[in-house]
């Protein structure tokens, strides 16, 4: 069977996707012990470590066929990151040396790592790139929107596919139908109040009428910042990218609520049985880091195919 180590794992996105295209994920790692506590509750026969990655003994960690990583992705986003050098977000991009570190190592066969997709604008990139050309990979850049691959939810992530192979590989990814919101959105649950209530945001108030106008009755649309603009999007889409905050609300004729914890791992394609904490926040947390299932799926299988 092949094998893997999976480096920043969270709640287990990666993992939950290799375990479904048949890989077994011999060990995985996070520094916050909560990530750890929950991944290793939905991985039990994976060992787990604790631990800042900078000082990572990787001489104790097995040698596997495959490597997986999600390094930190807030120094390079858009949404959180600063400009290239700024020292408030040194620490956050230096996760991604973790890669080559272990690497060189452990050999594996090859490496997959996820992130957004202004990690390639990084200003060491390049140096990066050339880690992993010394350690004898070559580096293909595979920019993805996750709704491509059958997640229920527009999410662009860079994938970088790292082989030991004569010139990088190109995945042949298969192009799958989109999957609407409304195949995980509960209408009959959730904690519903009045759109029209003392308090509520004049902006708040003009996006459920533009929705309306556009979508009818039953939408979805950001709660907080400007996110799909004026308007909301149509149930029948997939939703756009779930967050670590709370940020989609559901509309529904005179009544409204966010996103349920539950349809938030539902939209990232984590199974229906996927444990996780007693707490929205946390969960959300959680969720809106992790690599959707389906994806990390995918993309495993088309390296397998390839290689």
């Amino acid at each position: 069977m092949t094998t893997a180590i999976d480096l920043f794992a969270g709640l287990g996105g990666w993992s939950t996707g290799a375990r479904a295209a048949g890989v077994q994920v011999l060990w995985a790692a996070n520094h916050w012990p909560e990530a750890v506590k929950w991944h290793a509750a939905n991985h039990q026969d994976t060992d787990h470590v604790c631990q800042d990655l900078h000082q990572a003994n990787w001489a104790a960690v097995p040698r596997t066929d495959i490597g997986i990583a999600s390094p930190c992705c807030q120094g390079h986003a858009k949404a959180r990151g600063k400009k290239n050098g700024n020292p408030e977000h040194d620490a956050s991009r230096s996760t991604a040396w973790a890669v080559p570190s272990a690497a060189e190592v452990l050999q594996q066969d090859a490496w997959v790592v996820e992130n957004v997709p202004e990690f390639v604008n990084w200003l060491l990139y390049p140096s990066w790139v050339d880690a992993m050309n010394r350690l004898g990979y070559q580096v293909a850049p595979h920019i993805v929107d996750c709704a491509d691959l059958g997640v229920p939810q527009h999410r662009v992530r860079l994938f970088l596919i790292c082989t030991k192979s004569k010139a990088p590989i190109q995945l042949q990814l298969q192009q799958c139908e989109h999957v609407p919101a409304s195949s995980f959105l509960d209408f009959d649950a959730g904690r519903w109040s009045q759109i029209e209530k003392p308090g509520r945001a004049k902006a708040t108030l003009d996006r459920v009428r533009n929705g309306r106008q556009r979508f009818g009755d039953r939408f979805i649309m950001p709660y907080y910042g400007k996110g799909s603009g004026t308007t909301g999007r149509d149930i029948n889409r997939p939703i756009g990218t779930i967050t670590t905050l709370d940020r989609w609300a559901l509309v529904d004729g005179d009544r409204m609520r966010m996103l349920s914890a539950s349809e938030a791992l539902a939209a990232m394609s984590f199974p229906a049985d996927t444990q996780r904490p007693n707490n929205h926040r946390l969960t959300m947390h959680m969720t809106g880091n992790a690599v959707p299932p389906l994806a990390g799926q995918r993309v495993i299988e088309a390296l397998m195919a390839a290689a």
